[in-house]
């Protein structure tokens, strides 16, 4: 039975989501705070601001498609009168604890949980800068008399010298054993080669001078965990990227943090039910998998007509993670034999996706268990290589030390970095379907490591934060595309699509149809085995009606979506915090 260390004590009891806050508590600070283990109780509280599972799995951005989208996506956030992620109650537990913690004698407990805290308000301010760019840096909580209450904003760099000082404080202190639900030296370097490949890239994109010192930091923190953390890729069995997420208890080969679920303790979340009931149904978009390898390595957008390939051919030969991260054919179910084909019930797309999927006992509502990765090797891997490419110092040594080692965990060859650069993807850099802002000479392996980025982390809850610091929102504005559909018989006025490929009409395949009654097996007998019909223009859209093409989801040309590259990088900042600050922090531009 998995362990629950995740234990979210709480020793204060918060009234808002404002920086007014000196916590109350049915405890007094003053009283506690004494031994290790009343420090370990107010630290365990932190780590409920790590996302919850329905957080991770739920990511939408331009890779997963679901029934409703965000408000980002589509280009509605209007400025709220209130909340709005303007909400600082767990910095204010975070800086109580610094305050009070030097009341236990204690030395090494002291440290040791102090890093804690330094990690968490490293990662608490992280978070805010992403969302709002600078912010009021408070190190101390503050009641609502304090002057300093409503202080402006902090100016980025001394933002980012503040989190520079939290995480390399928790790299110092934390225990370097491993430890999959409590943060350790391995976590805080993982996270501090996150923050910084972020601050890099966005300032890199955005034009904001000092890029390179914080691509530095991230190289940094990723080569010390390269060179000394007792991590590595996971790389057992036959479907070993299937496996990892689907195991029940985190694999700490790779998982440096895990969120723990546990059943029996009815600490659950709901991934089978999101991806196989008919809710949101969440579909892989076309382009992200337009992007994936073949599996010798070269680029399946390179075949001719790739984009009107059929379902069934365009599966084969590739890179093996996109057959462990949606439905494609021959697919079983872990615990099952049975052959499934994509359920369009369960997929606006067509492209069904299962990573993270287990056993059929998880499919009811809230049974779902298996634990959730917050920070895994990968990442850590992917992340150095994109800043030392960011930053001009890349080689084929370091690709092969990261990214080599990722793609060889389901048989894919290794990213030649000479090669991507003599030849960039065009179809990676194009603005319908890639990433038109890089340039230089290292534009062609950039793109590759995005590529490998997009793969290796999707559905991680990774790719809006990508997409911000690489000033691509403009990709919300394109179209969403599922499968391609080969145009209708023009007298049978239906489609069969052959899934399994067949060249038999069963169960494992789709009728599209046209018209107000489905057709039947009286009239065609080739319809005897299907079950699934599919009505055009009801069940699903394609791009030119009966004559076929790829399925349209949230059709632009009915609802456009908009970016605005001068505002919707950072989100607004409620009204009445605007109001509150007195001028002191001006609204977000051009809201």
């Amino acid at each position: 039975m998995k362990k629950i260390t995740f234990l979210i004590a709480s020793i204060v009891v918060l009234s808002s989501c404002n920086l007014d806050r000196f916590p109350l508590s049915s405890l007094a600070p003053e009283n506690f705070y004494n031994s290790r283990e009343e420090l370990e109780v107010a630290t365990n509280k932190f780590y409920s601001n790590f996302p919850n599972a329905e957080d991770v799995y739920g990511e939408t951005a331009d890779i997963i498609i679901p029934t409703t989208l965000t408000e980002s996506v589509l280009g509605t956030r209007t400025v709220p009168t209130s909340g709005g992620g303007w909400d600082w109650g767990a910095l204010a537990d975070i800086n109580t604890y610094l305050v009070y913690s030097p009341r236990c004698q204690d030395v090494s407990a002291r440290a040791e949980n102090d890093a804690v805290a330094h990690f968490f308000r490293a990662y608490f301010y992280f978070n805010k800068v992403k969302r709002f760019g600078e912010v009021p840096w408070i190190e101390e909580p503050l009641s609502s008399t304090d002057n300093r209450l409503y202080d402006g904003r902090t100016d980025r760099n001394t933002l980012m010298a503040k989190i520079l000082a939290d995480i390399d404080d928790a790299i110092q202190h934390l225990p370097t054993a491993k430890n999959t639900y409590r943060v350790t030296k391995w976590t805080a370097l993982a996270l501090k080669s996150r923050i910084f490949l972020y601050e890099g890239t966005y300032r890199k994109y955005h034009g904001i001078a000092g890029y390179a010192t914080y691509l530095q930091y991230a190289v940094d923190a990723a080569q010390e965990f390269i060179d000394h953390a007792p991590y590595t890729i996971y790389a057992q069995g036959s479907t070993p990227y299937l496996n990892l997420f689907a195991a029940n208890s985190a694999i700490n080969g790779e998982v440096i943090l895990a969120k723990n679920y546990n059943i029996s303790l009815n600490i659950v979340h709901n991934i089978n039910q999101y991806f196989l009931s008919a809710g949101a149904k969440p579909g892989m978009n076309k382009k992200i998998v337009d992007s994936y390898l073949m599996n010798d390595g070269t680029r399946f957008t390179d075949i001719p007509n790739y984009d009107h390939k059929e379902f069934y051919q365009e599966m084969q030969n590739r890179d093996p993670r996109l057959a462990q991260t949606i439905v494609t054919p021959g697919y079983t179910r872990i615990g099952s034999s049975d052959q499934l084909s994509p359920d369009f019930s369960s997929t606006m797309t067509g492209y069904q996706i299962i990573k993270g999927l287990t056993g059929k006992s998880s499919d009811a509502w809230h049974k779902s268990d298996n634990d959730i990765s917050l920070f895994r090797t990968a990442e850590v891997y992917l992340n150095y290589a994109e800043a030392k490419a960011e930053l001009g110092t890349l080689t084929q040594t370091d690709l092969d030390n990261t990214i080599t080692k990722i793609r060889a965990r389901v048989g894919m060859p290794a990213l030649n970095m000479a090669t991507a650069n003599a030849n960039p993807d065009p179809y990676l850099a194009a603005a319908e379907t890639g990433y038109p802002n890089v340039s230089g000479s290292n534009k062609g392996v950039i793109l590759e490591i995005r590529r490998e980025r997009t793969v290796e982390l999707f559905d991680e809850g990774f790719r809006y934060d990508d997409l911000m610091r690489w000033k691509e929102g403009k990709t919300f504005e394109k179209q969403f595309k599922g499968m391609y559909v080969p145009a209708l018989d023009p007298v049978k006025k239906f489609v069969i699509l052959d899934l399994n490929g067949d060249g038999v009409s069963d169960a494992q395949d789709v009728c599209v149809y046209d018209g107000t009654t489905a057709p039947t097996a009286a009239t065609y007998p080739e319809l005897g085995s299907i079950t699934v019909f599919l009505k055009l223009g009801e069940n699903l859209s394609l791009a030119n009606g009966i004559h076929g093409g790829n399925i349209i989801v949230h059709d632009i040309n009915a609802k456009p979506r908009s970016w605005n590259e001068n505002r919707d990088y950072l989100y607004p900042i409620p009204q009445d915090q605007v109001t509150l600050y007195g001028g002191r922090i001006q609204q977000n531009p051009n809201w």
